[in-house]
């Protein structure tokens, strides 16, 4: 005897098969999240401890382009901007006659951690310092949260 076929082709005992088989159970999608949560918990701390150090060597690249902003500064005027000028100075004239800005053509960057970048004239370490203070905003830190200075 031969099997009754649908209007699809498909023997009837099969197709009855098929319909029942339409999705996963609730087992193996909690395996699923159990291995993706495996997964993240694995990866997610190298991938945070790599967003520090990119965060470090851009602050230590921004600092190296307002040292040569700096540099221009003083080239054309004879002497690094005073204390109270600051970083400003790169992109005001703070009242110089051969002043010959704007040395930065998108103004003074904040640092990597959205702190301003603190300046000193004279400066511990060279004519002029240029430093970050890392990401806890304090002095000193270790790691993310280092200083990164223009001494550097």
């Amino acid at each position: 005897m031969q099997e009754k076929k649908s209007k699809v082709g498909i023997p009837e005992k099969k197709r009855s098969r098929i319909r029942c088989q339409g999705g996963f159970s609730l087992m193996e999608l909690m395996i699923v999240m159990v291995i993706l949560g495996l997964l993240a918990s694995l990866v997610g701390p190298a991938m945070f401890k790599k967003l520090g150090t990119a965060k470090q060597k851009t602050a230590k690249t921004q600092i190296g382009m307002l040292m040569a902003a700096m540099d221009a500064y003083r080239l054309d005027v004879g002497h690094y901007p005073a204390q109270t000028d600051g970083l400003e100075a790169l992109v005001v004239n703070p009242g110089e006659d051969k002043w010959d800005g704007p040395y930065l053509q998108k103004g003074v960057p904040a640092d990597p951690w959205d702190n301003p970048y603190q300046y000193a004239n004279p400066g511990e370490h060279g004519e002029i310092d240029i430093v970050s203070l890392g990401g806890d905003s304090r002095e000193g830190g270790e790691k993310e949260d280092a200083d990164v200075g223009s001494w550097e």
